[in-house]
């Protein structure tokens, strides 16, 4: 069984790479966080708020992991709650009031799976975040930075393009989960990984996401120019397109419909 796939998996959890955090830094200078839900709290594992892309105002909305032990602690290793997506639906649902297009930096092994998160309605939220942004109307684009699990990650990623970096991963499941329920062998992970089609190439041939981002330069000055240049092109284009809800539903009504090689 190929290794490939799993140590994907493995760089994509790397705690030295970019977090949503470092993207909005290098990415929007003054970016203006906002907090809360207006619900029932600030989750700290989503980030988001005003921000300007080349004179241009955009809603921006992260998943946020943390580098170090105690980031990541602090951020419920990128694990959101269920206020964590209300906040992330506020701010878009407020960037349409605005007319501000919405870029969304997505890295999750998946929503928070805790008691007090079901207590609250984490299912709930998921799927009010797919269902306002399916017919959100403003441009929406959306970035898999690392992890891409299940509907935590899916809550921000209804979009209108997706993009993945090359060694990010976007799978209905961890390999480590996967290979518990199949096998009852979490050591089966790699095993798992190879059959889940989980890698930037995988998606990309799904119709899953349209672009897959180089890592070549990842982490530079030289990355966040580049990717500052993608964006501002890309928003410009939908910002242009009258059709753009009527094209986000096809977009998703088409995934899978292409044959997977392999």
């Amino acid at each position: 069984m190929s290794q490939i796939p799993y140590s994907r998996v493995k760089l994509a959890r790397d705690s030295a790479r970019p977090t949503g955090l470092d993207y909005i830094t290098n990415l929007f200078p003054g970016f203006l966080e906002m907090h809360g839900d207006r619900r029932f709290a600030d989750d700290p594992a989503v980030v988001g708020g005003l921000a300007w892309l080349n004179g241009m105002p955009v809603t921006v909305i992260a998943i946020e992991k943390g580098h170090t032990a105690k980031q990541r602690a602090a951020r419920n290793f990128g694990a959101p709650n269920p206020e964590g997506y209300r906040k992330a639906l506020r701010l878009m649902k407020q960037a349409e009031k605005f007319g501000r297009p919405v870029i969304c930096f997505v890295d999750t092994s998946g929503a928070f799976c805790g008691i007090g998160a079901e207590e609250r309605g984490q299912g709930q939220a998921i799927a009010e975040n797919l269902l306002e942004m399916s017919t959100l109307c403003v441009p929406i684009v959306s970035i898999l930075i690392g992890e891409g699990g299940s509907g935590g990650a899916l809550a921000l990623a209804a979009a209108d393009r997706v993009w993945m970096l090359e060694n990010a991963v976007y799978s209905v499941i961890s390999p480590e989960g996967c290979a518990s329920i199949l096998w009852k062998d979490a050591a089966k992970a790699d095993a798992a990984a190879a059959s889940l089609k989980l890698t930037a190439q995988d998606a990309k041939q799904l119709g899953v996401i349209e672009e897959i981002l180089s890592e070549e330069d990842l982490g530079k000055a030289e990355f966040y120019q580049s990717l500052r240049s993608q964006l501002w092109n890309q928003l410009k284009e939908l910002n242009a397109d009258p059709d753009l809800v009527a094209k986000r539903y096809d977009r998703f009504r088409r995934i899978g419909t292409g044959t997977l090689q392999g």
